[in-house]
């Protein structure tokens, strides 16, 4: 299995681990809703048997008035307005009202604030559906309002509450788990180029003893010449990996002159019906702080994904520019395009449209750019069967 098989199959787990974890939030707050609905329709129906007892404490005679006040005063929990056909309220039950004043002279001004309260309460209740109308004989009217408890307030908000403090531990925990991962996986990266640099030497050594012999026996200079070429590529190459997993010595270099210095080589190594052409905004002092190894390889890896994706005909353009803050650098291609929705999922590890290839390439390329030279890459733009366009942004040295 491929890296890029590797992480479909890791994005289809997160996608079915993400449904089920929806499936089972959707479960808990139907369950709880429901919860609330019931207790709603309790509480509704205890304002029903206390507007029933105070009908029958208003109208009748024979009743057992104890039993009737007992109903009333039960109700502990729930906030209860009880108003006349002219809207003026005859009792409030329950209701959390503000402080009482702390001299006697303000005792006044106290009373009004908590009429205006309760005025600001009702005015409130009127336009919910907590309302119960009282008959109390044919042309007298009551209307008893109420609010729900705090109980049933509280279990309303509990299961969001819940459900916040469930995704925020989840949060802590991935970012948690992410930077292991990436620590890990940055170890394992560290290691491998610092072996495969190692692993390089031995051999380019004897490369180039060997092109000494061979210049020394009298073989053709320009056969040696190309040979040592060759040999020189892969140093540098070497170079490269011995870099990566510690920050790079940079120095302040002329960006028109690093990106020709990095294309060097390629121009002479990508086919014939290709065609590389460079512009430049005649701006010879945009300085930037570049270790030049590690930029040509960026270079190199964008210029051969382009030559790839036009399949070997076609053209690149690679205009750099700036502006007071940063150097920019655009490479576009005519290439087979990059559809929207991969835009991001080029950088990651294994993503590849390639037959053959790890998809480490952009990767890497991302990396150099944005840790080594604190830098930003992305697509700028692309359609499908038309081209791409890659930005590079790196900070300008005034």
């Amino acid at each position: 299995m491929n890296l890029r098989n590797i992480y479909d199959s890791r994005r289809i787990w997160k996608m079915a681990l993400l449904a089920v974890s929806l499936i089972l939030v959707a479960v808990f707050i139907y369950f709880s809703n429901s919860l609330v609905k019931d207790l709603a329709k309790q509480e509704r129906e205890r304002m029903e048997i206390w507007a029933d007892a105070t009908r029958e404490l208003t109208t009748s005679t024979d009743t057992d008035v104890d039993f009737l006040f007992r109903i009333i005063r039960g109700n502990q929990n729930i906030p209860v307005l009880l108003v006349d056909d002219q809207e003026n309220i005859i009792e409030q039950r329950n209701f959390k009202l503000p402080e009482p004043a702390d001299t006697a002279k303000m005792l006044d001004e106290y009373s009004q604030v908590n009429k205006d309260f309760l005025a600001k309460k009702l005015q409130k209740l009127r336009n919910s559906s907590n309302k119960i109308e009282i008959e109390i004989d044919k042309d007298t009217h009551q209307m008893l309002y109420y609010e729900d408890s705090d109980v049933l307030r509280r279990l309303a908000y509990y299961p969001y509450i819940q459900l916040a403090v469930m995704l925020l531990f989840l949060g802590i925990a991935y970012f948690a788990l992410i930077s292991v991962k990436r620590a890990e996986q940055n170890r394992v990266w560290v290691g491998l180029s610092k072996e495969t640099a190692h692993q390089l030497g031995t051999p380019i050594s004897s490369l180039m003893a060997w092109t000494q012999m061979l210049d020394s026996l009298g073989i053709d200079k320009e056969i040696i010449s190309d040979m040592n070429t060759d040999v020189h590529r892969l140093s540098v190459i070497a170079d490269r990996f011995s870099k990566i997993g510690s920050m790079p010595d940079k120095e302040l270099t002329f960006i028109n002159e690093a990106v020709e210095t990095s294309l060097a080589y390629m121009r002479t190594r990508i086919p014939k019906h290709v065609t590389l052409t460079v512009h430049t905004d005649g701006e010879k002092n945009c300085g930037v702080m570049l270790c030049q190894p590690l930029f040509e390889w960026v270079m190199e890896n964008l210029t051969k994904n382009a030559v790839d994706a036009m399949e070997g005909e076609g053209s690149i353009d690679i205009v750099v520019t700036s502006d007071d803050k940063h150097a920019h650098l655009y490479v576009k291609d005519t290439g087979k395009g990059i559809a929207r929705k991969n835009f991001k999922n080029v950088f990651n590890p294994g993503f590849t449209t390639k037959k053959r290839g790890w998809g480490l390439g952009l990767t890497l390329v991302k990396r150099i750019i944005e840790e080594y030279h604190v830098g930003k890459i992305y697509v700028k733009e692309s359609e499908v069967g038309k081209g791409t366009t890659f930005a590079i942004e790196i900070p300008k040295v005034k």
